[in-house]
């Protein structure tokens, strides 16, 4: 993966629906050859998907949660994953270092959903406990992270 593929990459996190010819335009090729390039990014498993970014409030999902989950110690974690992906209501979760095993991200209308969505996550086998903490407001968020763009690097310091 070169400059160009990168700044492909960055082109459509900012905008999936650019055309062939918009993002051959930004980064100066062909419509053809950033189609190609596209394909085998896609091929290679570094473009995963396109989706809508949707805001959350505007259907109905006004409260967002950090949840911290504490396993017992025999749990599984493959376990606990699957099962905290099987609830509709954690949008993410990453496995941490730390005291969690997990912080998921919780996505629900209401404080009252918010606390029937902990309780079912509370009942899952191997889930010990949980910390928990709202989010008040989002500053920003999916935010492409194109550092290294300009200069040439590959992001890193």
């Amino acid at each position: 993966m070169d400059q160009v593929d990168r700044k492909i990459i960055a082109a459509l996190r900012e905008n999936g629906r650019a055309t062939y010819a918009d993002l051959g335009r930004s980064v100066g090729l062909s419509a053809s050859s950033v189609h190609e390039r596209v394909g085998k990014l896609e091929a290679a498993g570094v473009i995963t998907g396109y989706h809508a970014m949707v805001d959350p409030s505007t259907v109905g999902l006004g409260v967002t949660a950090l949840v911290g989950i504490h396993p017992t110690d025999t749990a599984s974690d493959e376990d606990v994953a699957n099962a905290l992906g099987a609830l509709d209501e954690v949008e993410s979760c990453y496995a941490v270092a730390g005291d969690e095993a997990f912080v998921v991200k919780v996505r629900v209308a209401t404080v009252d959903d918010l606390e029937a969505a902990l309780n079912r996550l509370r009942r899952i086998p191997g889930v010990g406990r949980t910390n928990t903490t709202v989010v008040l407001s989002t500053r920003f968020e999916g935010r492409p992270n194109n550092a290294g763009l300009e200069d040439g690097r590959n992001g890193s310091a």
